[in-house]
């Protein structure tokens, strides 16, 4: 195995633990040591890694946000679904995995809270993270528009709806600490029906 290779191997298992330590002791109180020593690594062996706290914890959310984004793109990339199911299930989906992250999230939202008290743009710093995901939903908003599923409307719009939704769930999650988000999955279907319907509309206005 290339230095590389084994290079960003450990680099992968240290992020994978620091996220533990994070969820578990929330961001304000995570630091390098316990992080090193959650590893089993020195700190000076962390620093060949990482340079500061911040760091693993961007590379950490990456990672969570890279695994989603493969969950996404199987769903998206299904021939059997209709583009509305695909829509359904992303939705459904997202919000399962948040669920379960329901910890992680948390601590998320207090990372961005430090983000805007030392002056930082917690609003880009979400963007970043979160545009490839908007960009496969909104790949799949459009194949339903050119396939006649859905009728003319602009994308970016449905697109900020639906993230506008999975954001509420979050709140619910994080903030209000509610477990039950059923309601998520109705509302999804409630948007898809909005999406076929608009189709249909042109489609019985043409004939």
């Amino acid at each position: 195995m290339s230095i590389a290779v084994e290079h960003d191997k450990r680099k992968r298992e240290i992020l994978e633990k620091s996220l533990d330590v994070f969820v578990e002791e929330g961001y304000e109180d995570t630091t390098f040591q316990k992080i090193a020593e959650r590893c089993g690594i020195t700190r000076t062996i962390l620093y060949l890694y990482f340079k500061n706290k911040r760091e693993i914890f961007t590379f950490s959310i990456k990672l969570f946000t890279e695994k989603l984004e493969v969950s996404i793109r199987s769903i998206a990339a299904q021939p059997s679904l209709s583009q509305a199911d695909k829509i359904i299930g992303i939705a459904v989906m997202a919000v399962e995995q948040c669920v379960k992250s329901s910890r992680l999230l948390s601590v998320i939202i207090d990372y961005l809270g430090h983000i805007r008290a030392s002056g930082g743009d917690s609003d880009e710093r979400v963007r970043r993270r979160t545009i490839r995901l908007r960009h496969i939903i909104a790949g799949v908003v459009v194949e339903g528009q050119k396939n006649g599923e859905f009728g003319s409307f602009s994308v970016k719009a449905a697109d900020d709806l639906l993230y506008a939704l999975i954001e509420a769930t979050i709140f619910r999650i994080a903030i209000l600490g509610k477990k039950d988000v059923s309601g998520m999955e109705e509302a999804a279907r409630l948007f898809c029906a909005g999406l076929v319907a608009t189709g249909k509309l042109e489609g019985g206005t043409t004939k």
